[in-house]
């Protein structure tokens, strides 16, 4: 499985970076997010994109991914 994640900035988008990483079915991760994630591992690809409304400059990029988790934005606080 090859997985798109947004907000890998964030501690959900985070935690699901890490288990993707992990998990052996998942063969890479391509992280899209505003500023470096911080982390290195060889199924990791990341694209540093501004502007979440769109994503013409990079759709080349999207094609071939099975899944996608969006954590951009997501909170654990409580309101």
């Amino acid at each position: 499985m090859k997985v798109i994640i947004t907000g890998t900035t964030g501690m959900v988008g985070e935690g699901v970076l890490h288990e993707c990483l992990l998990h052996r079915d998942v063969e890479s991760v391509l992280s899209i997010s505003k500023r470096p994630c911080g982390m290195e591992h060889a199924k990791l690809k990341e694209i540093l994109h501004q502007d979440f409304s769109d994503f013409s400059s990079i759709e080349q990029d999207l094609a071939g991914y099975n899944a996608a988790f969006l954590c951009m934005g997501a909170s654990s606080g409580t309101s």
